[in-house]
């Protein structure tokens, strides 16, 4: 049975104005899934497809996030399989003052620091990544991402046209939703099934 969040006539096709009501959606998805045993191997799945695809992708310095709840932990796994090819790893730091955000260099230690928005992130020099990995509450199979509403990872992508970006996100999160102005589409898009090259 598909994914009933994709469907034409679900409320995943939504306006601009639903992206909140949508986000709650897909959250409660994402939550119910979890909770299955469809996602028991899906995190080792989704690890193992990464660990393939930055093999391929050689990043010099990768931006990783630290993860919240529900959502795949990149950073576990690239220090678990892949840390020691990577020569420089880095966290972001969001800034609320601003609303903007900035890679900084990451030891691979558990952060004592947290962003302005209260998340871990690293203390080190600030870096600009050539690879960035970033979490998706939902994704489009044309690129697009549906964060959390801050807006900081397209504001860094806008800024930043050359990097490799790749979309991390549960399969159950696939969605429809229209386009904003600002929205930045992803270079790639990973699940524990697939990798989506839009």
């Amino acid at each position: 049975m598909g994914n009933p969040l994709s469907g034409p006539q679900s409320a995943s096709a939504a306006l601009p104005h639903e992206r909140a009501s949508l986000r709650a959606e897909l959250l409660a998805a994402r939550r119910a899934w979890l909770a299955g045993s469809a996602a028991q191997t899906a995190e080792s799945n989704l690890a193992h497809q990464l660990a393939e695809l930055l093999t391929q992708l050689e990043p010099q310095c990768l931006g990783l996030y630290w993860a919240l709840e529900g959502e795949f932990n990149a950073a576990a796994a690239v220090l678990a399989q892949h840390f020691e090819q990577v020569p420089q790893i880095a966290l972001p730091y969001a800034k609320q003052s601003g609303r903007e955000m900035v890679y900084r260099r990451w030891d691979g230690e558990t952060p004592e620091l947290k962003d302005e928005c209260g998340i871990p992130s690293a203390a080190g020099a600030v870096v600009v990544p050539d690879v960035v990995l970033v979490p998706c509450v939902g994704f489009t199979r044309e690129g697009f991402r549906l964060g959390y509403g801050g807006g900081y990872f397209d504001r860094w992508l806008a800024a930043h046209p050359g990097v490799t970006s790749v979309g991390l996100g549960w399969s159950v999160s696939e969605a429809q939703f229209a386009v904003e102005p600002h929205d930045q589409a992803l270079t790639l898009i990973l699940t524990e099934r697939e990798l989506i090259a839009p």
